[in-house]
């Protein structure tokens, strides 16, 4: 890892974005400004709280309601007499705030991945958001910031102060060996920046993770999403990518960092020395090889969330799964992103894999990951996924023990009835 920094001026990427959103010729590292963004989410779990912050302080409309997008992920498939009557209410004030972008139940999916995955969201945007885990919107080059409670100040005035943000540079070279995933490498990555330093001695804390090098240039976006997802929750400020190759702003120095940028420091990775990795209990930060865990019996499992919840990710995983069956007191999930890839899924032939595996179909959204609303875990119980985090208690009993994983190992140990490496599953393939 290289610590020096470069000719001071040059401007990183998230330098450029912010201060093109806020109006400026350029920003430095710790100023303070007030970006305007192209478009403001929220999901399901907070519009109501939202309203009635508003409502509270006497407005009765939102500044910018053709930029805000409410996103309906969390609570897809209502259980509860509440949850229909929360449906309701979202709609209502959507009405009533003429909001712009609407998605309700069955209309996009996961707020996390159909803004990107139809091109909604584009390299070079600002974008502010509620939930900490809109920094996959970086995937397609786009500056995200979640804001979390403030997004009502956003609401109510347009923006709100932002503090520009160191960069940190992750240079990927080479080529992903087998049976290794992009989450392999973000459990790896938050584990290296978390605490005080840890692996790199540099930590992750309200930083800019700028991922380059040409390895990058031909990534699949499902990977890219992947990379961006597992180390939201070390507390980075968000995650940036360069745009897609076919994205019009591939080529605009605008958004791309200038070589004599400024990092705070550039860590350099082979690909092909990552293994497969899982997260222990407790957080992604909680990152160790595979074979840390495996053998660990697990009774729940499931592919989807904004962690994996791509396409790309279903059909990887469906390739270990093809002709197997799925082992016996282990229930399995299946959660499509986006309304899109579950209809991918069922016209391409992969769902079918799933469902003669003896898997679950439920409907595109977060899954058992929006605190176990579907297919919770119970006492005791012990679990495997590709969610977004794995605190106690995120997918139903607090006691549960939940792992996270890459599609590769959650299919694998699925089949195994307990954690397992996923190329011991792909060394048996036929």
């Amino acid at each position: 890892m290289d610590r020096a920094h470069t000719t001071p001026g040059g401007r990183t990427a998230a330098q450029k974005i912010i201060a093109r959103a806020a109006g400026l010729d350029h920003l430095d590292v710790g100023d303070v400004a007030y970006p305007r963004p192209e478009f403001i989410f929220i999901h399901d779990g907070f519009v109501e709280t939202a309203w009635r912050e508003l409502s509270d302080l006497g407005f009765a409309r939102v500044h910018d309601p053709e930029r805000l997008v409410f996103v309906t992920d969390h609570e897809v498939a209502y259980g509860s007499q509440k949850a229909i009557q929360r449906g309701a209410n979202i709609r209502r004030i959507a009405q009533d705030w003429k909001v712009g972008h609407f998605f309700d139940v069955g209309r996009g999916g996961h707020g996390h991945i159909f803004p990107i995955e139809s091109g909604m969201v584009r390299g070079g945007m600002f974008v502010f958001a509620y939930d900490m885990h809109a920094t996959n919107f970086g995937a397609a080059g786009a500056m995200t910031l979640p804001v979390s409670t403030e997004i009502t100040s956003v609401l109510a005035t347009g923006s709100v102060w932002v503090r520009v943000p160191q960069t940190i540079r992750v240079v990927l070279e080479g080529q992903w060996p087998i049976g290794a995933h992009g989450r392999d490498l973000g459990f790896m990555l938050a584990a290296g920046l978390s605490g005080n330093g840890g692996r790199w001695g540099v930590a992750g804390d309200y930083r800019v993770i700028e991922f380059d090098g040409a390895a990058v240039t031909g990534m699949s976006l499902a990977t890219r999403v992947a990379l961006c997802n597992s180390v939201t929750e070390i507390g980075v400020a968000t995650v940036l990518f360069p745009p897609l190759p076919t994205d019009a702003a591939f080529d605009d120095p605008s958004v791309r960092s200038d070589p004599d940028a400024s990092f705070e420091a550039t860590i350099e990775i082979r690909l092909n020395d990552i293994e497969p990795q899982i997260a222990l209990p407790g957080g992604p930060q909680n990152a160790a090889p595979v074979s840390a865990a495996v053998g660990t019996r697990i009774d729940h499992a499931f592919i989807g969330s904004c962690g994996s919840g791509m396409f790309e990710d279903f059909a990887w995983a469906a390739q270990m799964m093809r002709g197997r069956r799925i082992a016996d007191g282990v229930r399995m999930f299946i959660v499509p992103g986006t309304v899109e890839t579950a209809r991918r899924l069922a016209t391409e032939g992969i769902l079918p894999i799933f469902l003669n595996a003896g898997a679950v179909l439920l409907p595109p959204g977060c899954g058992p990951c929006a605190g176990g609303l579907m297919g919770p875990l119970g006492a005791g119980e012990t679990s495997i996924s590709t969610a977004a985090t794995n605190h106690a208690g995120r997918f139903g009993a607090a006691d549960a023990q939940a792992y996270l994983a890459s599609p590769l190992t959650v299919a694998a140990s699925a089949l195994a009835g307990f954690i397992e490496d996923p190329r011991n599953v792909i060394r048996r393939a036929p």
